[in-house]
């Protein structure tokens, strides 16, 4: 499953509500970024390892989708078309079912969602990614949905303020 929209639309909070009767492997990038900056110089900008901190995060989603069994929900924007079709590769690839879950925010909701978590993405990037999104919503309400997935399902954050239930299936 990836749990996909704007930095700060709330989906690393989403990704600690999520409820299930069986375990789950959950994955967010902020989760490499902890590791990283365990290791790495304090005085080292962000922007200077974010590609390391992207290709790990993707990476490890490649991997917890070959080599665990169960369910791997995976927190990736996924604005980028080339995002999503990388992640619903891996999904074919590794014959998982592939459920998008899009949780829809407008830009000044996910912009204060960046205040409150103290992460702010550059103003040039945020503006690229609410373009994107834009069209990549529009897009997902059309009569044509992406191809590829399972199951979409687009959310607004009041639709999941108390949370998510994954109902996992034999």
């Amino acid at each position: 499953m990836v749990l996909a929209g704007l930095p700060g639309a709330g989906k690393s909070t989403l990704l600690t509500r999520i409820s299930t009767d069986a375990p789950i492997t959950a994955l967010d990038s902020e989760q490499v970024r902890a590791v990283l900056r365990e290791v790495l110089p304090d005085r080292l900008p962000y922007r200077w390892y974010r590609v390391l901190v992207h290709v790990a995060h993707r990476s490890r989603i490649a991997w917890k989708c070959l080599t665990t069994s169960g369910p791997v929900v995976a927190h990736e924007p996924s604005t980028r078309s080339t995002t999503r079709a990388l992640l619903l590769l891996v999904g074919l690839l590794t014959g998982r079912r592939r459920v998008l879950v899009w949780l829809h925010v407008d830009a000044a909701t996910a912009l204060a969602g960046q205040h409150a978590r103290g992460r702010l993405i550059r103003g040039r990037s945020f503006r690229r990614h609410v373009r994107r999104a834009e069209r990549f919503h529009r897009e997902l309400l059309s009569a044509r949905p992406p191809r590829g997935w399972n199951s979409i399902h687009v959310f607004s954050r009041d639709d999941l303020s108390r949370g998510l239930r994954l109902e996992i299936g034999g």
